[in-house]
């Protein structure tokens, strides 16, 4: 991009009320939200990009998620100036949800075509559940089914219910960005060849709810990644082909982690609030696990509304958790150590912090070898509820314990926690114990 002063960029700022100064400052703080280890944006970075000079990887994401924020709609990385390549990587404007996530899967196998893939950011006004439809409404059902053999079909759809067990149990020992660009893969190649593709009425929901399921994993995958707004795209396209599908417990699972998604971000609204309580509204049927899982996470939200009401949503979360008798799977079963993981969030949002403590000690004990990633993650976030209560000594030892597991991870929530460890033993560097933590941290970030 040519020295040329970006007008595009300076007419959006304009309009959003923004200065440099201040979009400096949202920038700073959406890449806190990101978990960006360094981001020293300023009012002068700003203005060079006023004046032309191009933003360096990942601060057009960052710049996009700003001025999305405050115009309250998506800005493209074209309505920024930010590039001259044609918006054409991905046809935004796609009706056919699996048409779109068959989109996006080529685009992330494709190096040339994921930069302007990555550009996509996290979009406060994409929580709406509104255009998602109802699972089991006729008219959101596909009406070009036709009939077709069916053998391979039905075998197709118990090899992609194994593959999201593997790809899911892979990406909660290593973090999403060990499976993302494998499994983006698997969809692009093997079940492109089902998506808009005629069947039997009789296979075809269950076509659909597989590949709802396989665009949930890239969703958390990606925003395990970092990738929010691309996120955002593979959750609600899962969501509508669950609706087309009739599938209710996928409708139900994908809403939660939206809602799971925003909350993690340090979104509190009332559009969060409503996701979590329209994903316990569709579970309701569903097994038990779902129902628990769905529950959990409206408690978390709602501490920050409704104490009693977080209260009883947690009591019948653990109520209902008691009757799982499924088999563990990615879409089956809920981790004890996951509830009692939600149960110290919602404790430590009320200010509770002994009791979200006990939570934590409780959830450490329950995770099991299969979760490493979350055993890791657990202890991180047990470390900081320490350091809350004043106990140092404590929460070394847990971020100890989080650091030997760090390295094996690719996760931006352990990026995150990563970067929090070191922010926040900074006031004790002169402690013995603290310092060697921090030394051991430098010399595992190099």
């Amino acid at each position: 991009m040519s020295r040329t002063p970006n007008t595009r960029l300076q007419a959006l700022m304009q309009a959003a009320g923004l200065s440099p100064a201040q979009l400096a400052r949202m920038l700073r703080s959406v890449a806190a939200e990101r978990g960006v280890l360094q981001a020293s944006y300023d009012h002068t970075t700003v203005r060079r990009w006023l004046a032309g000079a191009r933003p360096r990887p990942p601060a057009p994401a960052l710049l996009l998620e700003c001025l999305s924020r405050k115009l309250g709609k998506p800005i493209t990385a074209q309505d920024a100036g930010l590039t001259r390549t044609p918006a054409t990587v991905i046809n935004w404007s796609e009706r056919d949800p699996g048409r779109l996530i068959l989109q996006l899967a080529r685009a992330e196998c494709d190096p040339a075509r994921q930069v302007l893939l990555g550009a996509g950011p996290f979009s406060l006004s994409a929580l709406s559940v509104m255009d998602l439809g109802t699972p089991g409404d006729p008219t959101a059902q596909p009406t070009d089914a036709m009939v077709v053999p069916t053998v391979s079909q039905r075998a197709h759809i118990d090899q992609m219910g194994a593959i999201a067990a593997l790809f899911h149990g892979t990406a909660e020992r290593y973090g999403g960005q060990s499976t993302r660009a494998a499994l983006a893969a698997y969809l692009a190649d093997r079940v492109a060849v089902f998506i808009g593709a005629p069947t039997r009425d009789s296979v075809h929901p269950q076509l659909l709810s597989r590949i709802a399921q396989l665009a949930l994993l890239l969703g958390i995958a990606s925003a395990d990644s970092g990738d929010h707004g691309i996120s955002q795209y593979y959750y609600r396209g899962a969501a509508r082909l669950a609706t087309q599908a009739g599938d209710s417990v996928t409708f139900a699972i994908t809403l939660r982690m939206m809602a799971t998604q925003a909350y993690d971000l340090g979104h509190r609204t009332p559009a969060v609030l409503n996701l979590a309580e329209q994903a316990v509204a569709h579970a309701r049927h569903a097994p038990p696990a779902v129902l628990s899982y769905a529950l959990s996470q409206l408690a978390v939200v709602q501490a920050h509304y409704d104490r009693h009401a977080a209260l009883a949503s947690l009591a019948r979360a653990e109520h209902v958790h008691a009757r799982i008798d499924a088999l563990p799977g990615p879409f089956t079963d809920y981790p004890a150590g996951a509830l009692y993981f939600q149960r110290a969030q919602t404790l430590s949002a009320l200010g509770d912090l002994i009791g979200a403590r006990a939570a934590l000690k409780i959830s450490l004990r329950l995770r099991t070898a299969a979760e490493p990633r979350a055993t890791a993650l657990t202890r991180a976030y047990f470390a900081e509820t320490h350091l809350r209560i004043g106990h140092l000594e404590q929460a070394l030892t847990q971020w100890q314990t989080f650091l030997a597991a760090y390295p094996t991870l690719h996760s931006t929530r352990a990026a995150r926690h990563f970067q929090n460890m070191i922010s926040q033993l900074q006031p004790y560097r002169r402690h013995p114990a603290a310092r060697q933590v921090l030394d051991e941290a430098s010399a595992v970030g190099q």
